[in-house]
């Protein structure tokens, strides 16, 4: 028997963008946060007015690598250096993929339901407030 999992809904994602964005705020860093469905479609995004304008890419790219690869991004550093397992990875998207940590995948129960990406910190500091967000939502 097969257990029915919900996907990732649009009201998950206006829970886990606020999320990330106070855990950024508390932190005293601003931020650009993207939240993408499992079919990489974009639910939700909040870029703060202050934010560097291409964290709002780059939140999305990292959403998108986490997506596609099922792992946070934080964990694909090494893979994509020179002489890693993905350093050479074609990507199918019409978007490269984006190794900085930032970018976590969300699950329900064991099944992947979407991602999120939080960009504008430092990778560590990125990585920590997507995974906060995620942590909210369970």
């Amino acid at each position: 028997m097969t257990t029915a999992v919900a996907p990732l809904t649009i009201r998950d994602a206006e829970t886990l963008v606020p999320a990330a964005h106070r855990a950024a705020e508390d932190a005293g860093v601003t931020v650009s946060v993207t939240a993408l469905d499992a079919g990489g479609h974009l639910l939700a995004f909040r870029r703060d007015d202050r934010a560097v304008l291409i964290s709002g890419e780059t939140s999305t790219r990292k959403a998108y690598t986490a997506l596609q690869l099922n792992a946070p991004t934080a964990d694909l550093v090494d893979a994509v250096q020179p002489g890693g397992l993905f350093h050479t990875l074609p990507t199918a998207l019409d978007r490269p993929l984006l190794f900085i940590a930032g970018g976590v995948p969300v699950h329900r129960g064991d099944r992947l339901i979407g991602a999120i990406g939080v960009g504008g910190g430092t990778p560590g500091q990125d990585h920590a407030f997507a995974s906060s967000a995620v942590r909210a939502l369970a």
